[in-house]
């Protein structure tokens, strides 16, 4: 029994093309979460203001009400982030910890570190 080479490449081909959507279909998802997973991370870096330097970084940020802000301290000394009418306040932060908060309204929001009041910086929240 011989089979002709036509039907030979055509089963080849359907066998390939099986393969493919087959790799496809499980290799989908796990794309979509890693630009998902990208896209966050992305999202939670823009929200983060690092204390470095006797230095707030970005001293001023503006962002959407209901957002999340971190603030990290990457400095050597002790500092902390006081809003100026006292919306918030947080704990002497070490090196590296952090503080969140999230604005709840919209308003601008002046701040300075407790320790160090010549640090400033500004949130607004639209």
């Amino acid at each position: 029994m011989q089979i002709p080479i036509s039907q030979l490449r055509l089963a080849a081909a359907r066998f390939a093309l099986d393969r493919a959507l087959v790799v496809a279909l499980l290799l989908g998802p796990v794309i979509g979460a890693l630009l998902a997973f990208g896209a966050i991370a992305a999202q939670d870096a823009a929200n983060v203001i690092t204390i470095d330097n006797f230095t707030f970084s970005p001293k001023a940020l503006t962002v959407a009400v209901g957002t999340t802000i971190k603030w990290v301290n990457h400095d050597d000394i002790p500092h902390t982030v006081v809003e100026k009418q006292t919306t918030f306040r947080s704990k002497v932060l070490d090196t590296d910890e952090s503080y969140s908060y999230t604005f709840t309204s919209a308003g601008t929001f002046d701040y300075f570190c407790g320790l160090h009041p010549h640090m400033v910086g500004q949130i607004i929240a639209k």
